[in-house]
């Protein structure tokens, strides 16, 4: 049998036009129902005013006491009651005798009879007003002593009829009501016209349907590990997880301000970053760097009708980035390894056609001299540089530059002992830093008439110095800041979506502040640039690497691809063999 669903709750939008018609309802009603009383009250107060000022005005008329000194009151005195009666609006005027024998009365029939109601008040001199049911019905009325010489010798009695009062005031109430209808049905259009934006707004749901989606919203604003970033149209942070946080370096530590409601600018991100942010085209997978991270940023306009703000999304790729540079380092052996081989190929043929000719001794001649300038090359390089990693980083870049022609030369200052390095200084920090370095410089000396890199490391007081001269055309001053920062480049563009350009020295000074030290640029003895980065040697050393053998470290140079040679300027200079 099929259990039939339940109905669906109200929408938060209709729950709150009913509730606010229903109450809306009660504050018209109940208005109206005060002023109903209160109107009321008010037309019986002014009903008394009038029948007491109307009976004292016809108690002290002369002619009033001159009639009832006359032998017929009731002739006199009736058609001028008549008269009031019709000028004041009163439903009755009654004078009598201090003993209430009435001399006059709206209906005929009823002169000569005794007065229903009160006078004893106003037989001893008193005026006063009362509510009650006479000949006509109730009334209001007022009755006043007509006095003469201190004697009371008549009385008067002017009333409003209850009735008449009640339709006053009912007409009254007709107005009242039809305003407060109006009212209500502005209301009720103006409520319904607000909760139609209130429930565009909710998309038409429930309270507990809101309810269960902030959770879920908080949820997993907390478990998503990327950051999230959503700006408002001001540029304001209106929201930010956890991770968003974390990655952008801000609002995690104690004292540190909130930036939700803060704008982007005071932020203190870096300015590509915060420029990226601020922009109104969307952004998708741009690289940016802060001061400990490589980050990559999207961005997306909220619009509906207009622009709402902006949401941002932020993934960490430092790892990935160390890895790629480290694969891209890796792409550059292979290809010297591979060109190597081919050129040792090329030797081994040599020495196997001298072999066939019968020219032994020139075979073992040619052989042994490939192999003394490969190792002479290796016994140099580790001879300067007895940590390991830079040694085996200045080999591999020398096989590379000297694949794009250019001679990568290590300097004589050089000299830098295994173990000296701190724990904290990795050896990916080192490959980043010097790396990318030697690579910029390979860049701008390619080409040129005598291409150049020349090498330098060493420890200088407490400080480890690498530094990287080219000869190429060197950087312009104005650009000395600019050079450091992700996208700036003087290479010609890459293609759409490469996206490379102008990362390696960004990343490299990224390195260089991790471990608080400091990366120049300044003009090289060659006539092109010289970058110099030191980094402190403070902190726990990095204790005795195992140091690697001549052989171990000839093998991997890549064999008899390099030769070896003193320059006339000092430094150990890694060139091609003839």
């Amino acid at each position: 049998m099929r259990i039939p669903a339940l109905p669906r709750p109200r929408s938060l939008a209709g729950q709150l036009f009913a509730m606010q018609a229903v109450l809306l309802a009660l504050v018209v009603a109940g208005y109206a129902l005060f002023t109903f009383v209160s109107d009321r009250g008010q037309a019986e107060s002014a009903a008394r005013r009038q029948t007491t000022a109307v009976a004292r005005s016809i108690a002290d008329s002369p002619s009033v006491r001159s009639a009832i000194h006359t032998a017929d009151p009731t002739s006199h005195l009736q058609p001028y009651a008549l008269r009031v009666q019709r000028d004041t609006g009163v439903d009755f005027v009654t004078i009598m005798t201090p003993q209430g024998i009435r001399w006059t009365h709206p209906e005929p029939d009823e002169i000569g009879r005794p007065f229903l109601g009160n006078i004893s008040r106003a037989q001893r001199g008193r005026s006063f007003t009362e509510t009650y049911t006479g000949t006509l019905g109730p009334s209001v009325r007022a009755v006043t002593p007509v006095e003469e010489n201190g004697r009371v010798i008549g009385l008067v009695s002017a009333g409003i009829k209850v009735e008449a009062i009640s339709r006053r005031v009912q007409e009254q109430v007709t107005a009242l009501f039809g305003v407060a209808g109006g009212i209500l049905a502005l209301g009720a259009v103006a409520t319904y016209v607000i909760n139609a934006r209130l429930r565009r707004h909710t998309h038409g749901m429930n309270a507990d349907e809101l309810s269960r989606m902030h959770d879920y919203h908080q949820a997993a604003l907390h478990a998503v590990r990327e950051g999230l970033l959503m700006l408002d149209s001001h540029h304001r942070v209106a929201l930010i997880n956890d991770g968003g946080r974390e990655l952008l370096g801000v609002g995690g530590a104690a004292g540190e301000a909130e930036p939700v409601g803060r704008p982007v600018t005071e932020l203190g991100l870096p300015a590509p970053l915060t420029g990226a942010l601020l922009a109104a085209e969307p952004r998708v997978d741009e690289v940016h760097l802060t001061d400990a991270r490589v980050l990559v940023v999207n961005t997306s306009p909220v619009s509906g009708g207009q622009r709402r703000g902006t949401v941002v999304t932020l993934r960490d790729v430092t790892e990935l980035q160390s890895l790629m540079g480290e694969l891209d380092s890796e792409r550059g052996f292979t290809q010297a390894l591979r060109s190597q081989a081919h050129e040792a190929a090329n030797r081994l043929h040599t020495v196997v056609s001298l072999i066939e000719l019968g020219r032994a001794e020139e075979a073992v001649e040619f052989a042994t001299a490939e192999l003394e300038l490969a190792q002479a090359l290796t016994d140099q390089v580790v001879a300067a540089v007895g940590e390991p990693v830079l040694a085996a980083l200045l080999l591999g870049k020398t096989a590379q530059a000297n694949e794009r022609g250019v001679e990568l030369v290590v300097s004589e200052d050089s000299g830098l002992d295994d173990g000296l390095l701190p724990r904290s200084l990795s050896s990916r920090d080192l490959v980043t830093i010097l790396g990318n370095l030697i690579d910029n410089a390979v860049d701008a000396a390619q080409g040129g008439a005598r291409a150049r890199v020349t090498v330098t490391v060493c420890a200088a007081g407490t400080e480890l110095l690498l530094r990287v001269a080219d000869s190429g055309p060197g950087v312009d001053p104005d650009h000395a800041d600019l050079v450091f920062q992700r996208g700036f480049s003087t290479k010609p563009a890459e293609p759409a979506g490469t996206g490379g350009r102008g990362l390696g020295l960004a990343l490299a000074r990224q390195a260089v502040l991790r471990h608080q030290g400091t990366l120049t640029v300044t003009d090289a003895a060659e006539g092109g640039a010289a970058f110099e980065a030191r980094l402190p040697l403070s902190g726990p050393a990095a204790g005795p690497r195992p140091r690697r053998t001549p052989g171990a470290a000839h093998a991997g140079s890549g064999g008899g691809s390099s030769s070896s040679s003193s320059s006339s300027d000092g430094t150990r200079t890694a060139g091609r063999s003839a």
